[in-house]
């Protein structure tokens, strides 16, 4: 099937409007719809990083209407959208920082939850039909230390800033949705809102402090032990294009369907026993980099961080389709291998991450063709 087939062929020459498309998730997600032969806008502050994915793989190129500003700046955010005309706005721009929202926690939450109330303002003041897509993140739950997994209809939270700021936003999201864009009244305000929350996402080009792959690979390559402040922890790891493809396939549905089932959170994360403490992902991060040590530099003062955090994806599973096609452990090697890729040809990351998507591409393809091939079999036994 290819880039180019049957599963996302309903972004070709479509308006795709991306906040955030300067960060970690949205330079993928951008080359992604690019390829697809989407009409990319996108709105977001500078590079939050120095390196930066989307400076080094050239994502700007890729871009038919860039803009640098402010979230919260309601009237050039509606001015970019109405500018851009979107079949699709995706909502990525955010903190995402636990550690940082403890430093900035009114940022925090001006950014993550008045910086939404701003993109729906503004596509309310759009009035034209568009699918419009939240980006959350699985810590909006509010975390009870339970071993199976969240699930969508459970109840919203946080201990800290940043996840008390992601649990505020989709309820923020849920009132705007049952308020003014209720999917039952679709032909009234034409708007489709749903919402996606992930789990911890790695990949090549992430260089965000205080993230396990920065502190992981800005020591290796200083050859220096990795510090690991909360070894114990589980966390539900991903490849970026994990979660990426599970966008983009509700993206694809819900320009295609005006069922309301689709207009509903969503979670996105790994196949279930399929998680790691942060030790075992040192660990395995080191035996494909080929060297290295770390170190736990646990303290009891450092800031509340959840031990276990899983999600439940049996809805994406039963009702989109979607699954994870790369285990964890081809996630930490494929990402592993990305930056080592940067040290040796840093004039091919933009290539480098091509074939990343045509691989996992490859994947999907080669999954549905099997699910066809089971099914032709059994229609003519």
């Amino acid at each position: 099937m290819g880039l180019d087939g049957s599963q996302f062929e309903t972004f070709k020459a479509r308006s795709v409007f991306v906040t955030g498309h300067t960060g970690f998730k949205g330079s993928w997600l951008c080359i992604w719809l690019h390829r697809l032969g989407a009409r990319i806008s996108g709105y977001s502050l500078e590079p939050p990083t120095k390196p930066s994915n989307f400076e080094i793989s050239g994502v700007r190129e890729l871009i038919q209407s860039h803009h640098e500003a402010d979230i919260c700046n309601v009237e050039q955010l509606t001015s970019a959208i109405q500018l851009a005309e979107p079949d699709v706005v995706i909502h990525l721009a955010a903190q995402s920082l636990v550690r940082e929202s403890y430093r900035s926690p009114r940022k925090t939450f001006e950014t993550n939850v008045i910086g939404t109330a701003c993109v729906l303002e503004a596509v309310t003041a759009l009035g034209r039909p568009c699918v419009v897509l939240i980006i959350t993140s699985d810590k909006c739950y509010e975390n009870h230390g339970q071993n199976w997994g969240y699930r969508e209809c459970d109840s919203m939270g946080g201990q800290d800033p940043y996840s008390a700021s992601k649990g505020a936003q989709e309820l923020l999201v849920a009132a705007y949705r049952d308020s003014f864009f209720h999917p039952e009244r679709l032909k009234a305000h034409g708007v489709k809102l749903a919402s996606a929350r992930a789990g911890n996402v790695i990949g090549g080009g992430d260089w965000a402090p205080d993230r396990i792959v920065t502190d992981v690979v800005s020591s290796l390559i200083a050859k220096r032990p990795i510090p690991v402040r909360n070894p114990e922890a589980v966390r539900p790891w991903q490849h970026v294009l994990e979660p990426l493809a599970g966008y983009l396939m509700l993206a694809s549905r819900m320009l295609e369907s005006d069922s309301p089932s689709y207009c509903t959170p969503w979670n996105f994360g790994p196949m279930p026993g399929d998680e790691l403490s942060v030790r075992d992902f040192v660990g395995r991060f080191i035996d494909f980099w080929g060297g290295g040590s770390w170190e736990n530099v646990h303290r009891s003062d450092q800031p509340h961080e959840a031990q276990v955090l899983r999600l439940s994806i049996d809805k994406a599973v039963s009702e989109l389709g979607w699954k994870p096609r790369w285990p964890v452990e081809v996630a930490i090697e494929r990402t592993a291998a990305w930056f080592r890729r940067l040290q040796t040809d840093k004039d091919s990351m933009y290539t480098a991450c091509v074939e990343e998507i045509e691989a996992y591409a490859d994947a999907m393809a080669q999954e549905s063709s099997a699910v066809h091939g089971l099914a032709d079999k059994a229609d003519h036994s």
